[in-house]
């Protein structure tokens, strides 16, 4: 048979990188491997800080501060809930 029979009548094969699927198919892991880089290199540059010695002492004194700056507000926060309760649910 000749070259310009009807077994050559398709289109001429092209090299793998010409098809746009090929590429999609590639984005996806090169974009992970890129990001895991960008991952990386944030936890190298960016290290962790380091706690101060008496965080517990400095958390229970937060602590303690908030306790005292609540009881002021104790009439308040019972007069917002009152006026928050339901008519049927408040006691007579």
């Amino acid at each position: 048979m000749s070259k310009d029979g009807p077994m050559n009548a398709g289109p001429e094969s092209q090299p793998w990188w010409r098809y746009g699927h090929v590429w999609l198919i590639i984005a996806g892991p090169v974009i992970v491997v890129i990001a895991g880089f960008v991952t990386l290199w944030l936890a190298l540059s960016r290290p962790d800080p380091v706690l101060a010695e008496d965080y517990y002492q400095r958390g229970l004194d937060i602590n303690k501060t908030l306790k005292n700056a609540d009881s002021g507000m104790t009439p308040a926060m019972k007069g917002r809930n009152h006026a928050a309760t339901p008519a049927q649910d408040q006691p007579r």
